[in-house]
């Protein structure tokens, strides 16, 4: 496992002080902690008060406000219900006492049932495209004052097809993106929901722009996750190619609502999301 991948673990695994009582830290950049940090530290608390036979299967959560970097989290874990097939827990994310996120999870015990699936979207395979690693550094090479070099490579993302972030035209709100840890992960699932929950905040906010001439990039849009739904499966690791595939049903009232699934390469459905998102626009920057 890389240093960075490392890293990035102990900053999603968050560290237990009481039996339902958990801390987290944050990366000191971006400015904001990034949404699906805390939403993958609040999912990794919940699953810790639960038996492992029994497997997160899903979550619904909401972003209430920033949250500051510079300062720890504390995740409160509420035991709200220890059923016979099904467990509940509702997690508070905090700093200074004051909610900046909350999550209900529901864990289930596996049993056999009734199964089907959508079919994986046929798309270029992840070995023939771009890394956003590799775009990123040539970007920031050719256009020095829109973009930075990126400082760590632990998330892998291969976009299918990648929008002109300088010439943003409006087109399909659909987009496939190839994701995976750059990492072994080992085999707890645990590990790999936690780090899957983390991924499916990337991009799904950018879906919901495709229809229009914005991306995250641009200086006169406001933009944040409201809230984010998500939903495990079937059995998946993190750590191998994943692909994300998003749109965006609709936009108004400055929220964009977008959905996303995410396949194995071997074209199994492991996890679904969604998420409506804040897209305000300015006349000035």
């Amino acid at each position: 496992m890389s240093e960075g991948l490392e890293k990035l673990l102990r900053y999603l695994e968050v560290e237990q002080i009481d039996k339902y009582l958990f801390i987290g830290n944050s990366p000191k950049s971006p400015t904001r902690v990034f949404g699906g940090q805390v939403l993958a530290q609040a999912l990794n608390a919940a699953i810790r008060t639960v038996p492992s036979e029994r497997k997160a299967h899903s979550l619904h959560g909401y972003f209430l406000r920033p949250g500051n970097p510079q300062k720890q989290i504390v995740y409160e874990v509420d035991p709200i219900r220890d059923g016979r097939s099904f467990t509940t827990r509702r997690v508070v994310a905090k700093q200074d006492g004051i909610a900046i996120f909350n999550t209900s999870v529901s864990f289930h015990c596996e049993e056999p049932g009734l199964s089907h699936q959508f079919q994986r979207p046929e798309v270029t395979p992840p070995e023939e495209l771009e890394t956003d690693f590799d775009f990123l550094t040539r970007m920031a090479t050719e256009h020095p004052g829109e973009f930075q070099p990126p400082r760590i490579h632990t998330i892998e993302r291969r976009p299918v097809i990648r929008r002109n972030y300088l010439d943003p035209q409006p087109t399909k709100p659909e987009q496939h993106i190839w994701f995976r840890a750059l990492g072994d992960l080992g085999d707890d699932p645990c590990r790999h929901q936690t780090m899957l929950a983390f991924m499916s905040d990337f991009a799904l906010l950018g879906a919901a722009l495709l229809p229009h001439p914005y991306t995250g990039h641009s200086k006169n849009l406001s933009a944040a996750s409201l809230d984010h739904g998500l939903w495990f499966h079937r059995p998946f690791r993190a750590d191998d190619y994943l692909l994300y595939s998003m749109d965006s049903p609709s936009a108004s009232g400055a929220r964009g609502f977008s959905r996303g699934s995410f396949y194995t390469r071997e074209g199994e459905l492991v996890a679904s999301a969604v998420q409506e998102s804040l897209l305000r626009v300015s006349e000035k920057p």
